[in-house]
């Protein structure tokens, strides 16, 4: 098989190309989940012939992956003492401008996701910055998608900040036998994120200024709330007109849906209210909630026969649909989602346009804002949930303690003893996840719950892939082809390679990219008689700076619903940030990391 050559590639490359190419349309095109679209090219690989068992499988004994499985428990030692709370509570402050909130909000972030996982960082800041929003008079908008940027700004200051880093250093360190410094990165990151601060505030007339959109839930007559009639209703056998259920303070009742899902619109003042009728106003929701209170009316998925059956205690809280979620395409109504977590939808939200249908008939979107009435005590960070909604709030904010300090001197003794070479990354992190659980900065269980094994799967599946690549040829064909057209100027070949990653990376994981591009990278390099070490710092950078797409990094995703932003929104300003920001790592990292002719 590997003697049949077709464009200067074999058989086993072509696999390799088409499994690659597949795997990636599958995870733009379908709701797969990514672990189960990398566990399905693993598997083409390995029984095609393409790898053999150790080779297909290498990714799972990673260096890197496991690191990265270790640091999750680190984090939850750092979530769970309150560290991020203290954090966010001393440092943001009340600043007088516009270009000052950028600063005090930026740089924190920056700090906290280069030792932190970036998209812990921005859950817990979304809903901070929101709140901190209104207090300065300035749109959301204007600083979520700042906020997003800066925590992959900060991530790429250490190894151990994102993914990539950390698969990059790893598969540097098996091609070269010489680990990176945890550090490496620092001094070209804080350039990178210095001059991404700037930029930011010279190009903000670039962010949209968008309405929040659980501000629709409080203000706004664009959007739509369901109630239904229990069966012991006064109002039950009375018109609507006889209630005064057509016109009511705040909206105005637009359907109704009886118990046997005959539907009504537009509703005449002379249609009979029967037990079981879903109620459909449009109008202000806090105000139309109030016919719960004044008319005996309750939210609910399922026909309710008295109130005593009602849990006064419920509260009311705001999320929205995740990209990738497996409610996109589907309805509330059409699914037991109500009743496997005990919630019930209130209201759908969609960008400032009203939905004109009952809200548990919507057809859910990425970015829809639901309303929804949930149990006094949701856990909404853990489980099946959190990878389906994303919560604006949240009441699982632990309490400021001496722990707080414990978990903090941890992790700065974790990153001191590998930036000084004491002992290797995966040695100290395993003893500060240690460190963690013994001193009960996170129980057992948590630190067990922390660990993304989805997360971990597209991590391994990564490096993987990255082998295939350059098993087969592929990586080298791609290097020779990129000299062919950029010349011998390795400062050209660099720019090119960079340009090309950062771009993949608005459309696939960082993770991903990285591992497909460091043979590529580290075969160009070599070409050229250079060190890739100067090479695959600038990688690192370029495949953590997707600024152009929501879909380039799940914390993009976090705050694009938050942020009522549009698709176009990130490209606007995000196209001048790449160009910005790779200019920029190509210069700092060039003269930070001299290139080094091989020896």
């Amino acid at each position: 098989m590997e003697s049949i050559i077709f464009l200067g590639f074999n058989l086993y490359a072509w696999i390799t190309i088409a499994t690659v190419l597949t795997m990636f349309t599958v995870l733009l095109f379908t709701k797969i989940r990514a672990d189960v679209a990398f566990l399905g090219a693993i598997g083409v690989l390995f029984v095609t012939g393409v790898l053999d068992a150790k080779e297909a499988f290498s990714g799972f004994s990673s260096t890197s992956v496991v690191v990265i499985g270790v640091l999750f428990v680190v984090v939850a030692g750092l979530t769970y003492t309150g560290v991020l709370q203290w954090i966010v509570k001393h440092l943001l402050g009340q600043p007088s401008s516009y270009s000052k909130a950028v600063v005090r909000l930026m740089l924190p972030v920056a700090g906290l996701s280069s030792f932190l996982s970036n998209t812990t960082v921005v859950a817990l800041f979304v809903g901070i910055v929101k709140m901190w929003a209104k207090k300065l008079n300035i749109s959301p908008s204007k600083l979520l998608i700042p906020l997003s940027y800066a925590s992959g700004m900060g991530g790429v200051c250490t190894l151990i900040g994102t993914p990539p880093n950390l698969i990059i250093s790893g598969l540097y360190a098996d091609q070269t036998g010489s680990a990176m410094n945890v550090l490496a990165t620092m001094l070209p990151g804080l350039f990178c994120l210095a001059v991404g601060v700037l930029s930011i505030i010279a190009l903000r007339r670039l962010l949209p200024d968008r309405k929040a959109p659980e501000a629709a839930f409080e203000s706004t007559s664009d959007y739509t709330v369901e109630l239904l009639i229990p069966s012991d209703n006064d109002y039950i056998g009375q018109t609507v007109g006889e209630a005064g259920l057509h016109q009511v303070r705040g909206g105005s009742l637009i359907e109704i849906v009886h118990f046997d899902k005959e539907v009504i619109s537009p509703v005449a003042d002379d249609e009979l209210l029967m037990g079981g009728d879903r109620l459909v106003y449009a109008g202000q929701i806090d105000e139309i909630l109030d016919l719960k209170k004044t008319h005996g009316f309750v939210n609910a998925d399922h026909h309710v026969f008295k109130m005593s059956e009602v849990d006064n205690n419920r509260q009311l809280r705001t999320a929205y649909v995740t990209f990738g979620s497996s409610m996109i395409g589907t309805s509330i109504g059409g699914s037991t989602f109500e009743k496997d977590h005990n919630m019930t939808l209130v209201a759908v939200a969609r960008r400032g346009k009203r939905i004109a249908q009952s809200p548990r008939e919507v057809t859910l979107q990425a970015g829809d804002t639901l309303l929804l009435e949930c149990p006094p005590k949701l856990q909404v960070n853990t489980g099946e949930l959190s990878s389906v909604l994303q919560f604006f709030d949240s009441n699982e904010l632990p309490n400021i303690s001496k722990k707080t300090l414990i978990s903090t001197t941890i992790m700065i003794a974790m990153v001191a003893l590998s930036a000084l070479n004491v002992m290797p990354l995966l040695q100290c992190a395993f003893l500060a996840a240690f460190a963690m659980v013994i001193t009960r900065c996170c129980s057992l269980d948590q630190a067990m719950k922390s660990i993304n094994w989805e997360i971990l799967m597209v991590f391994a599946g990564s490096v993987v892939l990255g082998l295939a690549i350059e098993k087969t040829g592929i990586a080298q064909r791609l290097a020779i082809g990129i000299l062919d057209v950029c010349g011998t100027n390795p400062i050209v070949v660099m720019a090119a390679i960079c340009l090309v990653g950062t771009f993949i990376t608005e459309f696939i994981s960082n993770t991903a990219a990285g591992a497909m591009f460091f043979p590529i990278m580290y075969q160009a390099a070599t070409e050229l008689g250079y060190e890739p070490y100067t090479f695959l710092i600038a990688l690192m950078i370029s495949v953590s700076s997707s600024f152009a797409t929501p879909i380039g990094s799940p914390t993009h995703m976090l705050v694009y619903g938050p942020g009522g932003y549009r698709f176009s929104d990130f490209i606007r300003i995000g196209f001048w940030m790449n160009l910005i920001i790779l200019a920029a790592n190509l210069f700092i990292t060039n003269m930070i990391y001299p290139l080094t002719p091989l020896q």
